[in-house]
């Protein structure tokens, strides 16, 4: 079986920070961006990593490549997406696994692919939940579900938000409360998010 592909969503600004680009926080000594990276482990070559509508500049390892939004009207996590499915269309690439991952979760579990991957079974879609909570940009998707995305943005057609195609796709919810003491999806909006969870790195 191939590699499933992988998309970092990474374009936001983090407005509720100071304008300080998420991917570049340090959490335990380690850029947010690296240690989703590396909670991803095996997946296809490049790893995509969104980086919002300016396509601004981001330093990535060569085994990256950022993809900016394709269309300045769709904005968030969906046109994350949106940007790696064109990307990978470009490539010739319509089928198969793509997984997504939030830049602001740096505790992201290392099986995350392979637990994502077993729970998927022949549903388009499936996203990882805690509990009541969930995380959308957490997910993985079978290409072929989405492949019309970038065509529906262009037309103003495509969900306002990653939430809203879940639903439409009928995505499976994968609750990772039964394997996990702690919530490994907590992510980073604020400072007092960005705080509690360095404490939480430096007692790991």
């Amino acid at each position: 079986m191939s590699l499933p592909h992988a998309v970092i969503i990474a374009g936001g600004e983090g407005q509720r920070l100071g304008g300080v680009r998420k991917a570049d926080l340090r959490i335990g000594g380690m850029r947010q961006l690296d240690r989703v990276i590396r909670a991803l482990g095996a997946v296809a070559a490049p790893v995509l990593v969104s980086v919002g509508p300016m396509g601004r500049s981001i330093g990535l390892a060569p085994d990256c490549v950022a993809v900016p939004d394709i269309v300045a009207e769709c904005a968030g996590p969906v046109a994350g997406l949106v940007a790696a499915v064109d990307w990978l269309a470009g490539q010739e690439i319509v089928d198969g696994l793509l997984v997504s991952a939030a830049v602001d979760t740096p505790f992201l579990p290392r099986d995350f692919v392979a637990r994502m991957g077993a729970a998927l079974g022949a549903a388009p879609a499936a996203f990882a939940a805690w509990g009541d909570d969930f995380y959308p940009p957490n997910a993985i998707w079978r290409i072929e579900a989405i492949t019309a995305l970038p065509d529906r943005v262009r037309s103003g057609a495509a969900p306002a938000s990653l939430k809203a195609l879940l639903r439409e796709l009928g995505a499976r919810r994968v609750d990772w409360q039964t394997e996990r003491s702690d919530n490994p999806f907590r992510n980073i909006n604020t400072v007092a998010d960005l705080v509690d969870l360095q404490r939480i790195a430096v007692r790991a």
